[in-house]
């Protein structure tokens, strides 16, 4: 005895290791087609093929009818057999022997019924020889355990292999080039039938993916709870402990994704045990067949039969004789919406692979929760991720609810919500069927049954309402439904938006227990590329939605980039606020809604020019005032305040700061000009403004501080266009103080910023921290013709010639003050001498190109006109 197991133990390790490197790769699966047996079942009086059947009970009525053809050579006798778990053996009864060669068999079939407590059913297909029939019952009866623990492993084995079937071919729909569907597709297929696709395959270039999606093997089976249930409940008993510590070892591939390594190291020591017969035994698994009749089993093989000694036995699973495992059916997204008006609805379910991988799912209806009982027929489809509308089957009967038997237990479903008594609002549908014999309620989903109306766009920190014109943009739109969208287009262009549903706005407080109610309608994230639409303007989106004729039209419009607010200052006792950042021509206005209610700040240059050339470059700093009548804003320093900024384009962005403290504040006392020359030059021009300041003159003027004036403080003194700049401090010697409030400043413009200094300035007190206090105007600094003589004619009526240098500084001459006879100085004018109209007495009036709104006198001796020769 000691010697048979040492040498059942050394042939089994053998053939473990010769099959583990076989079934770890994917074509060692069962890929050989075996013989077709045609099975069908009644049940009170209800007959369906074997393909929808996943369980049997006692007094089932089992038809076979074992379909070889007419030419097989070989006589194959068929055994049906019952068993009732491993520790019980089946008496001879509960096997029947069946001649397939015999003609009443072949045209007729038998008829063999599941007798009351039997546990799971077995067929044999074997060649006829000698003690055939009692051998295959004299194993069975001797090791019932083995060959329950075979059913169940060829059960599981054949799910999986349906799941990985249908895959494959549901994949094989997909167009290989399209890499995009490719990648839907099957996060569809993973969905529903429960497996991990190899992601690795969309990592290779794009004419390898498809190749390596349809490899089999290349998708991981995940655990599937419906599956795993239907094949626990096989085994009333725990089956060999030699055999289940073998099939968890590493040799065996153990660990790893290989659903046939149980049965097939049951089928080898049942091999190796049984030596009264020349029989080896090949497992045989059942998958769907689309292509055949729901009453046939068609059977795949993973080693071809041999019909020399020892001769092979296939050993065929039937569904096992337990009370049904009805399908978990739940949605894939609780929120989802699916629309009556689609004709290819899908409806995302999933929970329960073998509802999409085998046919025992049938007669599934939509049942509408409405006062007129509608129900639509759907069909599983993994390839779409879900139940797809179904036309009705020519010829076809759908079994009655009242036909089933009344165990629906568990298949009961809560009551669906109350509908909505708006028309228009979403109403609920609950998925009915059967599974095999026993009717099932599944989950209630909530449905669409008219267009969406009353379309809008919605607006969010993530989907702001305005859309940038020349690149893409996000928008959210959102209707009283959403859920029957076809088609979005933008006008102009009429180009194809791409949209996907966004996150449901869901209420604050949690969602009550079962039954759940009808989820609110989901906002539609849309994707704009707005690229060569660069022109801000209006644009239309044309909404199409299954049931309408003609889209709905949704109005909106583009903006240019907005202006982007980097900071605002605002220092207290101020009236004017400072903006920093980009593209801040755009700003309008600013307002301080808490402080100065819509009163608005106003920048101090105009914004908008009528010519696209004559718009300056964009300001990085903006400064805003109020109107002069307008109050000193009450704030003080640290209040937070928030502002609104208006631009031009009619937006309105929105920005804080904090309230500095009050700047610096300085004004002028009393100002008079020097000559820097000793002695001074004599001019004939007199100065008549006394905020004009002649190049080559300094200023000297006095400040008073509102505050007190620290030595470390400066006076910023610039150009009113910024190009020139300078800093008077008292390190310098250009500020004295007097006192701590008075200061007197020096100005040599000549001297700071060279011979082409003009033009109005301005000047303002720096604290050491930046802080700059309000311009206040200084003086505007005017560079002087040198007039050296005068000649005119004895007539008045003639001209007189000027003699001098830098003529040019001149813009006109007239020899009146209210210049009704004006001589223009040409632009470039190089001459020394210009003839101008006779003055009276010497004297003439001039206005300065760099001050042209100031007319000055000037005088010179008129001298005669040289003596001609």
């Amino acid at each position: 005895m000691s010697k048979l197991r040492h040498r059942i133990t050394r042939i089994l390790h053998v053939t473990l290791l010769l099959a583990a490197p076989v079934f770890s790769k994917a074509q060692a699966r069962f890929d050989l087609s075996g013989p077709h047996i045609d099975i069908h079942v009644t049940r009170a009086g209800v007959t369906l093929p074997i393909a929808r059947v996943p369980n049997l009970q006692a007094g089932d009525q089992i038809w076979l009818h074992p379909d070889l053809p007419p030419t097989q050579s070989v006589h194959y006798l068929l055994i049906a057999s019952f068993l009732r778990g491993t520790t019980n053996p089946p008496p001879d009864d509960w096997f029947t022997r069946v001649e397939t060669w015999n003609k009443k068999v072949r045209q007729e079939g038998i008829t063999v019924t599941v007798p009351e407590g039997a546990q799971q059913a077995i067929l044999f297909l074997a060649p006829e020889t000698g003690g055939d029939y009692s051998t295959l019952r004299s194993a069975v009866k001797g090791r019932p355990g083995i060959f329950v623990r075979a059913s169940q492993d060829l059960a599981e084995a054949g799910f999986e292999q349906a799941r990985i079937e249908t895959y494959l071919a549901s994949m094989k729909r997909v167009p290989p080039a399209d890499s995009a569907a490719l990648l839907d597709h099957s996060n569809l297929l993973a969905r529903t039938l429960n497996l991990r696709p190899n992601l690795d395959c969309f990592k290779r270039p794009l004419d390898q993916q498809y190749n390596c999606l349809t490899q089999t093997g290349s998708q991981a089976l995940l655990d599937d709870g419906h599956a795993q249930s239907i094949v626990a409940a096989l085994s009333t008993g725990p089956g060999s402990d030699f055999i289940s510590a073998a099939s968890a070892t590493s040799l065996a591939g153990g660990g790893t994704y290989s659903a046939y390594v149980g049965a097939i190291i049951d089928l080898v020591r049942l091999t190796n045990s049984l030596h009264t017969a020349h029989y080896q035994y090949i497992p045989a698994i059942a998958f769907p067949d689309s292509t055949a009749s729901p009453e046939t089993l068609s059977l795949r093989l993973n080693a071809a039969p041999s019909f020399h000694n020892p001769k092979s036995v296939i050993v065929i699973g039937l569904p096992a004789v337990v009370p049904a495992v009805l399908p978990p059916l739940r949605p894939a997204d609780p929120d989802h919406i699916s629309c009556l008006l689609d004709p290819r609805m899908v409806l995302p379910i999933e929970g329960a692979p073998l509802v999409f991988s085998t046919f025992y799912a049938h007669d599934l209806v939509l049942h509408l929760n409405i006062p007129t009982t509608t129900d639509l027929p759907m069909l599983a489809d993994a390839y779409q991720g879900g139940l797809t509308l179904a036309p009705a089957i020519p010829g076809r009967k759908e079994l009655p609810l009242a036909s089933a038997p009344a165990n629906l237990g568990a298949a009961k479903a809560p009551a669906p919500p109350s509908q909505p008594d708006e028309p228009g609002q979403p109403i609920t549908g609950t998925i009915r069927g059967f599974w095999g014999f026993d009717a099932f309620t599944g989950p209630t989903l909530p449905l669409q049954q008219v267009p969406g109306a009353g379309w809008r766009i919605v607006t969010s920190a993530e989907t702001p309402a305005n859309l940038i014109a020349g690149q893409p943009n996000h928008l959210q739109l959102l209707s009283s439904g959403t859920a029957c969208i076809r088609t979005i287009s933008l006008e102009p262009g009429d180009s194809r938006i791409d949209w996907k549903f966004g996150a449901s706005p869901h209420p604050e407080s949690p969602r009550p227990a079962a039954p759940a109610p009808i989820p609110p309608v989901r906002p539609v994230d849309l994707t704009l590329n707005l690229q060569h639409a660069a022109t801000p303007g209006s644009i239309h989106l044309a909404i199409l939605q299954f049931g309408q004729k003609d889209p709905d039209q949704l109005g909106t419009r583009t903006f240019a980039e907005p202006a982007r607010i980097e900071s605002l200052r605002l220092h207290a006792g101020d009236t004017s606020a400072t903006l920093t950042g980009a593209s801040l021509n755009q700003v309008k206005s600013l307002t301080l809604p808490a402080v100065t209610k819509d009163l608005p700040y106003t920048p101090e240059r105009p914004t908008i020019r009528d010519s696209a050339q004559d718009l300056p470059a964009p300001p990085t700093s903006l400064t805003l005032k109020l109107p002069p009548e307008a109050k000193v804003p009450a704030v003080k320093p640290g209040d937070r305040v928030t502002a609104q900024v208006h631009l031009e384009d009619g937006r309105t962005l929105e920005t804080s700061t904090i309230v500095m403290p009050p700047r610096p504040a300085v004004s002028l006392l009393s100002k008079r000009v020097e000559s820097t020359a000793n002695p001074a030059p004599a001019s004939p021009i007199q100065i008549s403004s006394p905020d004009d300041l002649p190049l080559g003159a300094r200023l000297i003027f006095f400040l008073k501080s509102t505050a007190s004036f620290p030595r470390n403080e400066q006076i910023e003194i610039a150009s009113n266009d910024g190009s020139l700049r300078t800093v008077l401090n008292v390190a310098a010697g250009t500020l004295i103080l007097q006192d701590s409030h008075t200061i007197l400043a020096t100005f040599d413009p000549l001297k700071i910023f060279g011979p082409s200094t003009f033009g109005p300035f301005h000047l303002r007190a720096l604290t050491t921290d930046g802080t700059e206090g309000e311009w206040l105007p200084l003086a505007t600094i005017v560079r002087l013709p040198t007039l050296t003589e005068l000649r005119c004619p004895t007539s008045v009526t003639l001209p007189c010639q000027l003699s001098g240098s830098a003529l040019y500084l001149i813009d006109s001459l007239s020899p009146d003050l209210a210049f009704n006879t004006p001589t223009q100085v040409p632009e470039g004018f190089v001459d020394t001498s210009l003839a101008i109209p006779h003055p009276i007495a010497g004297t003439f009036f001039l206005r300065l190109r760099d001050d042209l709104t100031t007319t000055h006198a000037a005088s010179l001796p008129i001298l005669p006109e040289p003596a001609a020769h």
